[in-house]
């Protein structure tokens, strides 16, 4: 019920909401997940709310939208926009609201879109279900939100299919998608969880600017407190599937109340601190010497993903590779492990010459100029053995039909290591290397969380005992409290393996935390490279400026941090398991 003023007025405060939340409550089959939920977002707001994986920040937001799994259920509660109701709406009523008065970012820019569907369509789509425009209108339209959101060419990106565009692009999209119709309401579901710093602030500029200009409110979801210090206006944070703390953005990270957002706030990476302490360099391991690679894509013609490029990793180091997207740092990396070919340059492991398989069929290798000199199939699986790569999906890495046992044992069968007793006992061995209990071997993949899968394909990397392992992106994917525990497990692994990292991210306070070197890329270059507190620090270039500009604010996050470095300790063990 509205309040009204003595002069009978609306309270301005409750004209303004657009949100309101009472009591939501969220079972999956007999479990209670998300317990009494109450939240208010009033027009031109922006909420951000934070936690652990797990913590139901996600569930609730879905619970809004009736998007819940098929066996999930709202079991109390209500929750209206601008006075009609969203949970317990119909299906023919969601239909409505959804799209036309709320708006929604889903989290994966690669599974958010139809990829049978052309872009412009897909934009179009919406506005003529919503009778905002007609067939031939809602074309042109679309070309206008593309142009809109900062998408490149948008006359042809209208034209294109999904696959074609960058995950930057594609993100853009859905946020032209979930704003074409001006709602009253956006939520945004991790919007930007997998995307490098730079990218990252162009899509949050254009969000922000669009809602701020329609006066809409923003519901923002997101494990990554500086995205939320930076962009939010109040902050909401759960646990356990309750809300334990809610204030301004600028009052919650300079004086969290909460034990479990201290926590949070310790856990963060942040520039805050200090580089790791300069290490002396020992021997080169793998050295990469003017390699360059050159795609051609249809309709463009060739595209030089990697120009000479060097690059050296010690023996029991980490050398971070760091850029924006397309900058060519994962084409780099691939070449490091065997998994692509390089059109010219080399690459040592030691004093051998890493085989170059080029194109055609397995034991026919060959490359478009000599890498080296050419090599076998199995002299190729000779060096796979010492360069291992742990990918960035910690979902999608893992065989979801096999055992944990199976999944870290595979490469001991494959290279034929030991007997069946030897690697059953080398698998249990390195399940405790990386602090997981033995009984997860039994377990398949879908048991477990994130942060537990990403340990699973950490130990089957280092199962081999490689010199090396490629770590590509490995803990983008992860929120901070479990991003926190797998660097620490990274380090505690290389100091007891003395095994050498090439760790590919974005995320540059991830890197400033766990390297020793640093070689930063643009356009297929390396623009830049040194030691950590030397590149983050005094930077030479202007791209290496750029980059460090573009991070999202953490000034409340380093106040905290550096208010409370000799009484909180970081990554506290209240946080309890990764699951």
């Amino acid at each position: 019920m509205t309040e009204r003023s003595e002069d009978g007025q609306e309270s301005t405060q409750e004209a303004d909401l657009v949100l309101r939340v009472r009591g939501v409550q969220v079972a999956y089959g007999g479990r209670t997940v998300v317990h009494g939920i109450d939240l208010d977002i009033r027009r031109g707001e922006i909420v951000a709310v934070v936690g652990e994986s797990g913590s139901g920040k996600s569930t609730t937001a879905h619970a809004l939208l009736g998007l819940l799994a098929a066996n999930g259920r709202v079991t109390a509660g209500s929750a209206t926009l601008g006075g009609e109701r969203l949970i317990g709406a119909g299906d023919q009523e969601l239909n409505r609201l959804r799209g036309e008065r709320v708006g929604f970012v889903p989290q994966d820019p690669g599974t958010g879109l139809n990829p049978v569907q052309r872009v412009g369509d897909q934009i179009a789509e919406v506005l003529i279900v919503h009778g905002r425009a007609t067939k031939r209108g809602a074309a042109r339209e679309a070309v206008r939100i593309l142009a809109e959101a900062g998408v490149d060419r948008p006359d042809l990106r209208a034209r294109q299919y999904p696959g074609a565009l960058s995950g930057g692009q594609r993100q853009r999209v859905l946020i032209g998608i979930a704003t074409a119709c001006e709602p009253d309401l956006v939520i945004a579901d991790e919007p930007t969880s997998a995307l490098d710093v730079t990218v990252q602030k162009r899509i949050l500029d254009h969000l922000e600017q669009r809602v701020r200009r329609t006066g809409a409110a923003v519901l923002l979801v997101t494990h990554d407190l500086a995205v939320a210090a930076d962009r939010a206006d109040r902050v909401v944070v759960m646990k356990d599937g309750r809300i334990v703390e809610t204030g301004r953005t600028a009052d919650v990270p300079a004086a969290p109340q909460h034990e479990y957002t201290r926590a949070l706030l310790a856990a963060a990476p942040s520039f805050s601190d200090a580089a790791p302490p300069s290490r002396p360099p020992r021997d080169a391991l793998l050295t990469v010497r003017d390699v360059a690679r050159t795609f051609r894509v249809s309709g463009v013609g060739s595209v030089a993903a990697v120009r000479p490029s060097s690059l050296t990793v010690h023996r029991g180091r980490t050398t971070s590779l760091v850029g924006e997207s397309g900058s060519g740092k994962t084409t780099l990396a691939r070449i490091a492990v065997g998994l692509e070919r390089a059109d010219s340059g080399v690459v040592t492991l030691g004093d051998v010459v890493l085989p170059s398989p080029g194109r055609g069929p397995v034991g026919r290798w060959r490359s478009a100029r000599p890498v080296g000199r050419r090599r076998s199939a199995s002299e190729l699986r000779a060096w796979r053995r010492r360069v291992q790569l742990v990918h960035q999906n910690p979902y999608a890495a893992l065989n979801p039909s096999l055992s944990i046992e199976r999944i870290v044992r595979e490469p001991l069968d494959a290279f034929g290591i030991g007997d069946r007793r030897d690697r059953t006992a080398t698998v249990a061995d390195m399940l405790d290397q990386v602090a997981l209990p033995r009984e997860f071997l039994r377990r398949r993949p879908a048991e477990l969380s994130g942060g537990q899968r990403q340990r699973v394909a950490i130990a089957r990397a280092l199962v081999l005992r490689p010199d090396v392992v490629v770590l590509d992106e490995p803990v983008s994917a992860l929120d901070v409290s479990v991003q926190a525990r797998i660097l620490d497990l990274l380090t505690d692994l290389q100091r007891d393996l003395d095994v050498a990292y090439l760790f590919v991210s974005h995320d540059l306070a991830v890197v400033r935390r766990i390297s020793d070197t640093v070689a930063v890329m643009q356009a297929g270059r390396i623009v830049e490279q040194g030691s950590a507190a030397a590149v983050f620090d005094d930077p030479q270039a202007q791209y290496t400026r750029d980059l460090l500009a573009a991070v999202p604010g953490t000034g409340g996050i380093e106040s905290f941090a550096r208010a409370e470095s000799n009484s909180v300790p970081r990554r506290e063990p209240l946080l309890g398991s990764a699951r």
